[in-house]
């Protein structure tokens, strides 16, 4: 969860003209796009006291943050650098980093079809298992290339049991157990994720009420799926209700919520039974048939028919940071945990190994983590922290090049094109929580590396959690902090020039 940055109309002329006044720049724009500022406007930014930029931005709770100039080493600026705050999804770029360092780049997670037994005449003597090791981006269209593979190797059925093997990774119904049960980006987690573990749910209303589907949507299949139902119910609150149990789960909408038409995500909290389901679909339009999917918690001897790889994970984190993308932030993050010959049980045992981890690597000692997306809000982490990780990592490393190239925007919310400064970040947002961290290019080509945080922890605390979707106020404090971050980064750019 994050947005961009948008730049005011003074951020935009003070960078203009710098970029005129710096012979060293090529190719200046050919004409302003506003009136030429004042030169004093620009020395009044730098020498304008922090706390007076801080306090007029209006925003109610605590903000920390920490600028570092990357060619001297040198704190540029900071406020309260050593106050822990939620990092909110800048957690994700620890997270980069920590699953690039422990798994490589080139790793790619694997999804497998095992038999323990031979195939002989177009039966698996044994049993078949659809086997994940934790995949977050697996999907209907990757599971139908699994049944196409299973059927060139001769396989239309089996003498055994359907069996899902799912304990690669320890499952959690949610990433956070305080959120809305209907919110599709809190999804569960377990060793063989579907759709990132989505659901879709589409409503047409007809002549004697809705007709609904539940489907397991993808770009090429978008098989039907009755492990999750859907009943419309006349009903003014809440909107939706969620039960589950073991492998099916039961969803009511209410009717005054439902248009003519429409759709949208909704979480699946049993995913293992979801993949097999719906594998089990696609291997019938194969001409394959199975007997319905039972789980298994070990792996027996068996041999390998047929594997689906995911992209490298350089390119699955570059594209976690680019949509801020939970579920991949938390397989990535316990796959790493695994693999560094620890055993969590769950993500907030995950998120310590990663924060001792961070403390050992990088000198982090204001940290601590709850999870790997920062989705939860019991994570904490200092400025401080964040701008000597960026400032470790420096400017050619893995991290900037995974963030996200965010354009500055006037004061109409349009990019700038060919702006002066630019920046690449990591933006965080929770209810009245948001952060931002990331990297500067000055327009005389300085280098800086920055972290903002900010949190009003007190009004978090006093949202419901049927409200935690669009609670009351959240959205004008955010927007507030976003405001403070560009005068931040103004100033900044300001000083640093």
């Amino acid at each position: 969860m994050g947005s961009e940055i948008k730049f005011g109309r003074r951020f935009v002329l003070a960078g203009l003209l710098a970029s005129v006044a710096t012979p060293a720049l090529a190719d200046p724009p050919r004409r302003s796009i506003r009136p030429a500022p004042r030169p004093t406007y620009v020395r009044k930014i730098a020498t304008e006291n922090v706390g007076e930029t801080v306090e007029k931005a209006g925003l109610s709770g605590k903000v920390g943050f920490m600028v570092v100039d990357l060619d001297s080493g040198k704190t540029l600026e900071s406020r309260t650098p050593l106050l822990p705050l939620p990092p909110a999804s800048v957690t994700k770029a620890i997270t980069s980093i920590y699953a690039l360092n422990t798994l490589g780049g080139e790793h790619r997670f694997r999804t497998r079809l095992l038999a323990t037994g031979p195939i002989k005449n177009g039966q698996i003597e044994g049993d078949l298992i659809l086997a994940g090791d934790g995949d977050p981006t697996l999907d209907t269209d990757a599971l139908a290339v699994l049944a196409k593979r299973l059927k060139d190797a001769g396989v239309i059925g089996i003498t055994g049991k359907a069996r899902i093997y799912a304990a690669a990774l320890p499952y959690q119904k949610s990433i956070d157990p305080g959120q809305p049960d209907h919110l599709g980006y809190n999804p569960s987690l377990s060793g063989l994720n579907l759709n990132f573990n989505r659901v879709f749910f589409e409503w047409k209303r007809e002549a004697n009420g809705y007709d609904v589907k539940m489907e397991a949507r993808a770009l090429k299949f978008r098989p039907r799926v009755t492990m999750s139902k859907m009943r419309v119910v006349d009903r003014k609150s809440p909107v939706y209700t969620h039960k589950s149990t073991i492998n099916s789960e039961e969803w009511t909408v209410s009717r005054r919520a439902l248009g003519k038409k429409g759709g949208r995500w909704l979480p699946v909290r049993r995913p293992e039974y979801y993949a097999g389901e719906v594998f089990h679909t696609i291997a019938r339009s194969y001409g394959i048939e199975l007997p319905s999917f039972g789980v298994v918690k070990t792996l027996p001897r068996s041999t390998v028919i047929a594997e689906w790889q995911s992209e490298q994970l350089s390119s699955m984190l570059r594209g976690m940071m680019k949509f801020s993308t939970n579920l991949i932030a938390e397989a990535s993050g316990v796959s790493a945990s695994l693999a560094r010959g620890r055993k969590p049980g769950n993500l907030k045992s995950s998120g310590r190994e990663m924060a001792a981890w961070l403390k050992a690597t990088h000198g982090a000692r204001h940290t601590k983590f709850r999870d790997h997306s920062g989705l939860g809000e019991d994570s904490r982490m200092s400025a401080a922290d964040m701008a000597k990780v960026l400032s470790k990592q420096g400017w050619n490393g893995p991290l900037r090049a995974l963030m996200k190239d965010i354009p500055l925007r006037d004061e109409n919310g349009r990019p700038i094109k060919n702006a002066p400064i630019k920046v690449w970040a990591k933006t965080g947002t929770l209810n009245f929580v948001s952060s931002l961290a990331g990297y500067i290019e000055t327009p005389k080509g300085g280098r800086l590396a920055f972290a903002i945080f900010a949190a009003d922890l007190p009004k978090r605390s006093k949202i419901s959690k049927s409200q935690r979707e669009r609670p009351p106020g959240a959205r004008t404090w955010n927007k507030q902090a976003k405001i403070l971050q560009q005068q931040l980064i103004e100033r900044w750019a300001a000083l640093a020039g």
